[in-house]
């Protein structure tokens, strides 16, 4: 039995701007509660909002993708939920993390992590040049990948990281792109950091479509999750 999504409730529902707004607000609202730390992956913090876990979830297994990248590691729990998703549907398909900073502790625990047999980890950033390239070469030759961008969020990072990972994103396959949600958000939101409205990861993937015509903005996607870290974020290859 299939089940199918009712592709026209979603669009109108993606539509409406009262239940769109309502979503922001909903976001905003929950910042001073720092409501994506919330949350676990078979026990390591993942630092996500929930419907992007689910999407994230749904992607992996219609791509089947040989190879994850991801760009932040943190705690590991984004890599642990991409690891296990592809442990489940079977196959060979490992995670490759990239961060500049794995801390020692974080390190340990995702070593100790049943799911450690499936992720490679290299630190570094994630823009350096040794680093992508070595990135390229776990790439080389896979027929599907997947890319996530989740590292830093100012706009030049974010479209240096486009422009070096989103190719190596295969057709059909996906390059996400998280805290896009940052240019949605009052302008004081995040006053200790160094990115914000105007200079963001939303900026940066306005700026990457508009001039690489291979890659375009799943807004289906995005009316479907409404409470999403990644508005504007989730970029489909198409050519």
């Amino acid at each position: 039995m299939t089940i199918a999504n009712d592709r026209e409730t979603i669009l109108r529902m993606g539509a409406d701007e009262d239940v769109r707004e309502a979503a922001l607000r909903l976001v905003a609202m929950t910042l001073p509660y720092r409501y994506s730390y919330n949350f676990s992956w078979l026990g390591r913090p993942v630092i996500q909002f929930p419907a992007d876990l689910i999407a994230i979830q749904e992607l992996i297994f219609t791509v089947r993708p040989q190879l994850v990248i991801e760009t932040g590691i943190a705690h590991g729990g984004s890599l642990i939920h991409s690891a296990s998703i592809l442990e489940l549907i079977g196959g060979d398909g490992r995670v490759l993390g990239v961060d500049i900073d794995i801390r020692p502790h974080n390190r340990e625990a995702i070593d100790a992590h049943p799911m450690r047999k499936r992720i490679d980890m290299i630190e570094g950033s994630s823009i350096d040049p040794s680093v992508v390239e070595r990135v390229r070469e776990a790439a080389s030759g896979k027929d599907r990948v997947l890319v996530i961008l989740d590292s830093m969020h100012t706009h030049d990072h974010v479209l240096q990281e486009l422009r070096l990972y989103a190719p190596l994103a295969t057709l059909g396959s996906y390059c996400i792109v998280f805290d896009t949600v940052i240019e949605d958000l009052p302008g004081d939101a995040f006053p200790d950091r160094p990115w914000g409205k105007g200079n963001s990861p939303k900026t940066a993937v306005w700026a990457f479509v508009k001039d690489d015509p291979r890659f375009a903005i799943d807004h289906e996607l995005e009316a479907k999750l409404l409470m999403t870290a990644g508005p504007d974020g989730w970029l489909k290859r198409v050519r």
